[in-house]
């Protein structure tokens, strides 16, 4: 097999309205950050091409809306992940108290093969505010262990704190996954291909036959 093969990988990013999904992946795509908060509609995506152990790996990061109008959207963007983020907001602690629906909605809409052991990756962000910290560590590394001892990462998408260390945990337990499934699963919920037109003529949705 060749060292250089190239592997595209999914990551959904789940949690709560304002805890800092698009933040996050902003700050590891494009090491931007903006105070200005401006809700996700729907879903929306970026890429990145990270070396893991010799792998050229494209990592297809999904950010997703975490009003619950849009949950309904999930069937279509969850299927085929590869590892699923949970964000919370350290400052707030209803936003980690929502992870179990996070998680359990997920499992549900996305019918991993096996579900017992997929992966999961919990952030705890806004690091940078410790001083309005509501949820301690010793309490989010309780939860995850109790779920099959989930890798725990705290991160400040304001200052960048951990945010390359978490991806790359990210990134790796994806591949990990990846190597699972076979064949690879691509789901056609939007084209790559910026010269393909992305309506393709089919149905995008729950009903979409991907």
């Amino acid at each position: 097999m060749s060292a250089k093969k190239k592997v595209l990988l999914k990551v959904i990013i789940l949690g709560d309205s304002g805890v800092g999904k698009t933040s996050l992946m902003n700050q590891y795509v494009n090491k931007k950050f903006t105070n200005q908060y401006k809700a996700t509609i729907g879903a929306d995506f970026l890429t990145k091409e990270v070396m893991i152990d010799d792998k050229l790996v494209t990592m297809q990061i999904w950010d997703t809306a975490g009003q619950e109008r849009f949950q309904s959207l999930g069937v279509a963007f969850y299927r085929g992940a590869d590892c699923c983020v949970l964000v919370h907001d350290l400052t707030v602690p209803k936003t980690f108290e929502s992870l179990e629906v996070w998680r359990d909605e997920f499992l549900i809409q996305a019918s991993p093969r096996d579900a017992d052991n997929f992966p999961f990756v919990v952030l705890g962000n806004k690091a940078d505010l410790e001083s309005k910290r509501k949820v301690t560590a010793a309490r989010a590394t309780q939860w995850c262990k109790s779920k099959n001892t989930i890798p725990y990462h705290e991160t400040s998408a304001a200052t960048a704190q951990n945010v390359e260390a978490a991806f790359q945990e990210i990134a790796r337990r994806a591949l990990k996954q990846e190597h699972t499934e076979d064949p690879i699963y691509l789901p056609e919920t939007l084209t790559l291909n910026a010269n393909q037109n992305i309506s393709n003529n089919r149905p995008m949705g729950p009903d979409c036959a991907c």
